[in-house]
């Protein structure tokens, strides 16, 4: 059979428990010791570190797909409905809004219950145009196949290659009640392993015109955020599968046209999340460091325009500053931006870089810091 959704065994999924007891061991092991190492860290600290693994979250989650947000305007609405009180916050249009109000429904309301109408919300507010792209779609109800079956090609015209089909439309709403049943009933199965489930079953019914992807990751988020028992989030798996995405789509692929065994995927999942989990420590290394570096900061009583600078070089800024970006940004003269500057020089918040002249510039110190 072609597609795994036609197997007469579907969605009666299959896997080899002693197959990935070591690969979950190892990864539950690594969550655990993480989740410790937050918990140490003060409120303050959590909060920021909750912010920017969010913020990451949402941006390479939507990467993944083609589609590139402005990280000001992501962390600026996740910090709002947050309750985080941050300087520098910036407007934020409503596909941006739409996106991180469906995250943290996710990961902040994780323990109530999934349903059809939170899912048909969620891609409501993925699409809050009716569109994708140029591209006119239904939004907030099941796909109706209209131009014909729901595929995913690439390629050129006429020389097109099918990755995969889905299921029929007519078959979406009994597909998405047995999901959703088996989503919310107690089980067995360890959380990680359900969670790996969840995303692959999700995408593979595909119930959305567009979208299916980043609800997938999202109710992916939600099982993991079961399995800590916690809201907040201190590792991103999306951030993971994007720097994989080329291994992400061919293991889909791959498990999309085989059996309802689906161990090889529950695999790959567990080892792509225990990466996740690894690389969580540059988060909490990036907190460390800015949180020092604005204890320095108020210290040295830095002014509205200095605190705006710093957020900006301290929150994915591209380069280095100097006057002439600082004022700017700063809206002020290149006078005033060189005496700001010069004392961020000397309170040890900015560090000159080697070159001088007309080409000076400087970075955050938080090496020194």
């Amino acid at each position: 059979m072609p597609w795994i959704h036609q197997h007469r065994q579907w969605p009666n999924f299959i896997w080899n428990d002693k197959a990935l007891i070591v690969v979950l061991s190892n990864c539950r092991f690594r969550q655990g010791k993480l989740l410790g190492k937050m918990a140490a860290l003060g409120f303050d600290l959590q909060q920021e570190a909750n912010l920017d693994t969010l913020t990451n979250d949402i941006l390479k989650s939507s990467e993944i797909e083609g589609e590139r947000l402005n990280r000001g305007e992501v962390r600026s609405s996740v910090a709002r409905r947050l309750g985080m009180d941050m300087a520098g916050m910036v407007p934020t249009n409503r596909n941006v809004d739409g996106v991180v109000e469906m995250v943290l429904d996710a990961t902040q309301n994780h323990q109530a219950k999934l349903t059809t109408n939170r899912l048909l919300d969620w891609h409501a507010a993925l699409f809050p145009t009716g569109r994708s792209g140029l591209h006119k779609i239904t939004t907030g109800m099941w796909r109706k196949d209209q131009g014909g079956p729901m595929q995913v090609v690439s390629g050129p015209f006429g020389r097109e290659t099918v990755h995969f089909e889905a299921l029929a439309a007519s078959r979406l709403a009994g597909e998405m009640s047995i999901f959703l049943d088996w989503f919310e009933h107690p089980t067995p199965i360890d959380p990680v392993i359900k969670a790996a489930i969840a995303h692959f079953w999700f995408v593979t019914i595909h119930p959305f015109d567009d979208g299916n992807g980043r609800i997938a990751r999202a109710i992916a988020d939600m099982a993991l955020a079961r399995a800590d028992h916690s809201a907040t989030r201190f590792y991103s798996m999306s951030t993971r599968i994007e720097a994989e995405r080329r291994d992400y789509y061919a293991q889909l692929e791959r498990q999309q046209r085989a059996t309802p065994d689906i161990t090889e995927w529950i695999g790959w999942f567990i080892a792509c999340l225990t990466r996740a989990i690894e690389n969580a420590d540059d988060t909490l290394e990036s907190v460390l460091q800015k949180a020092h570096l604005w204890d320095v900061a108020n210290k040295a009583g830095v002014n509205a325009r200095q605190t705006l600078i710093l957020n900006r070089m301290l929150d994915g800024f591209k380069g280095y500053i100097n006057t002439s970006k600082y004022a700017k940004i700063a809206k002020c003269s290149t006078d005033t931006a060189l005496r700001d500057i010069q004392a961020l020089v000397d309170a040890g918040i900015l560090q000159k870089n080697a070159s001088g002249g007309r080409s000076t510039s400087y970075r955050v110190a938080v090496d020194d810091a």
